[in-house]
């Protein structure tokens, strides 16, 4: 009786080895790319200087918020991300006001996950909003939101 136990576990502990999640993942939704535009960009400097980031703005029927990140780096830069969700964009009106996050609904996947940014690359992350019929000035910040380089850029636009 006691050897169909052990053998039980033996099998249990297997499966679970097998179809347990492995804490390092390199797949990537965004988009890579060794180009930069300069349309309305700011740009910050992330604490360990070896990534910058720059944001923009591009306003049409849509708004799409794109966040550029760049390893400045002559070496390749690991980002840490807590989860799936890798940036977030919000809208901001001319109050402070969120009037729109792309986060706002969504599910992400909650495993640790780690991107490897090679030298002198940049990822940028874009997201589109529908404003509707709003006018006025408003804020859009959009973030990384990663543990080792967690960064944030804030660009101001209007709607007419």
């Amino acid at each position: 009786m006691s050897s169909r136990f052990v053998i039980w576990l033996l099998c249990a502990g297997a499966v679970f080895v097998a179809w347990s999640p492995h804490a390092k993942h390199n797949e990537s939704a965004a988009s890579t790319t060794n180009e930069h535009r300069s349309d309305t960009v700011l740009k910050e400097v992330a604490p360990s200087a070896a990534l910058t980031s720059a944001a923009q703005v591009t306003v049409d029927h849509t708004v799409k918020v794109s966040l550029h990140v760049t390893n400045v780096a002559d070496h390749a830069v690991e980002i840490d991300f807590p989860s799936g969700k890798t940036h977030d964009v919000v809208i901001l009106d001319s109050t402070g006001h969120e009037v729109w996050r792309w986060s706002e609904g969504r599910m992400f996947t909650q495993a640790v996950r780690n991107t490897l940014l090679g030298a002198n690359e940049t990822v940028t992350y874009e997201e589109t909003w529908n404003p509707g019929h709003l006018t006025g000035d408003f804020t859009a910040v959009a973030r990384l939101e990663s543990n080792n380089h967690p960064m944030q850029q804030r660009t101001d636009f209007t709607l007419r």
